[in-house]
Formats: structure tokens, sequence, C-alpha cells
């Protein structure tokens, strides 16, 4: 197929089950369910031609086509989203870029999924692509739940649940957004539609096991990540609390 056919597409991964938020994609507070709210913040993406929902629950496949999302039926044992994005992509050869966007951030940017498909349209050598943002807040940087990268030349360097880079001589300063002193890597990712299905059979890495971070697995095998920066974070829904500041938020934007 040419290159002028492909088509860049988001595949949202979403599972029923949540430790920590049972039955999260269908919480509909706001009237919408929060799948719906992901799907539509993702159809603000200029860059997109499709926006998919690959899920294993006929409940979270009904609620998408309710609202007249696309959805793909997926196995149920995959372990991780990326495994069941690459399900999908597998039977969509056309796709060219494909920016996996999580199925709990219904705030994100249609800009932030644009920025990440151009990284990798401007960076052709790179396979996969992903985002950070400047650490404003010590404890964020010192927090090993928080996976900081480091980066040079649009190109990530290492990932780490560490305090990196180490300021050796001074405490770091987070007051400058100009010049930030860390960055707090993003989950958010776009791949090469033959490098998505290829990653899962890379060998797990040492870096990895040591770390818990599968993005080491693609540095270690020696595949460049193209990097880019946001200027804030989306905000993820992974608790009850979260989802209802989420709520609050969303009220406050559309009073009445």
């Amino acid at each position: 197929m040419s290159a002028g056919k492909m088509e860049n597409i988001a595949v949202i991964p979403a599972r029923f089950a949540s430790t920590r938020l049972p039955g999260k994609p269908l919480l509909s507070d706001t009237g919408k369910t929060l799948i719906q709210h992901v799907v539509e913040a993702a159809r603000r993406a200029k860059t997109l031609r499709r926006v998919i929902v690959a899920t294993d629950d006929r409940r979270i496949a009904d609620a998408v086509t309710g609202f007249g999302g696309e959805v793909a039926m997926t196995r149920a044992d995959h372990p991780t989203g990326t495994d069941r994005v690459a399900e999908v992509v597998a039977t969509i050869p056309e796709a060219g870029i494909i920016v996996n966007v999580q199925g709990d951030e219904p705030e994100i940017e249609g800009s932030t999924i644009d920025r990440l498909i151009t990284l990798l349209i401007e960076d052709p050598d790179a396979p996969m692509a992903t985002l950070a943002t400047p650490i404003r807040d010590e404890a964020v940087y010192r927090d090993p739940s928080c996976v900081k990268v480091v980066a040079a030349r649009g190109r990530a360097l290492y990932f780490s649940r560490s305090p990196i880079p180490h300021h050796r001589d001074a405490a770091p300063d987070f007051s400058d957004p100009t010049a930030p002193a860390a960055l707090l890597h993003l989950g958010l990712y776009a791949y090469r539609r033959d490098f998505l299905l290829s990653v899962g059979s890379l060998p797990r890495s040492p870096l990895e096991a040591a770390e818990k971070l599968e993005q080491l697995r693609v540095l270690e095998a020696g595949f460049p990540i193209a990097i880019g920066l946001v200027d804030e974070p989306a905000i993820g829904v992974d608790t009850p609390e979260d989802y209802r500041r989420f709520v609050e938020r969303w009220r406050a934007r559309n009073p009445g």
C-alpha cells in the first residue's frame, strides 16, 4: 500500500475490571460514559482518520456503539494494553501511525495526539514516539511512581523511577519552565504499524526487569524513541476521587 493511503489511527484499550475503580469506562455521572469522553477527546485531533475502542467486554462495546463510536472486540488474555492495541492493528493493513490512547484520560487534548504523530512524521528513523512534561514539583521528581526521562536532540536517552538527571552540585530548580530540571514521562505512545506488531516479540531486557518499565526494552534493543515536550499532562482517572474531581471540572465547564 502506498504511503499516501496510510491512515493515522488512535486505539483506546478499555477493560471493565479495575482494582481501584471497577467498571471505570462506564461511569456516567456527567451524562456520558467515561469512555465516550475519551473517544470525543481523541476525535478532536486533526491528524487522525479513525478512533477505535479495543475491548474484550461486551458492555463496553455496546456503550461505544450506542454513542456511534467504533469498537473492536479482542481476546481477554492480553497482558498489556499495547498487546490489545496490536491485535486490532494487525487487522488494519492501511494503518500507518497508531496512537495508543489511555482509556482513562477523558481530558486529553487533540493537539497532544497531533504532536505525537508529528514527531514520527518528522523523525522517519524512529519507530516509536512518546511525550514528557517539565517537572515543577520536587515531590514528583522524588516519587518512584512518577517516571522520569532524560532526552537529547528529540530522542529519549533513558527512563527511570529514580530522580534523573542527578544534580550533583546544587538542588534542582523547578521554577524555570524554559529550562526544566527534569522531565516527567507521560504514558502516551505512537507507533509505526510494523514496529507495533513486532515489539511484543522483543526479549525482556535487564533494565526493564530492574525498573519495571517496558519502554526500556525498546531502548535496550537499539531502537530510538522520539520524544516531545508538552506544557501540561492529561489528568488520568484511576480512583473514585480522581473521577469525582473530573466530574466537578466537567460540570464547571458545562454549567446547566
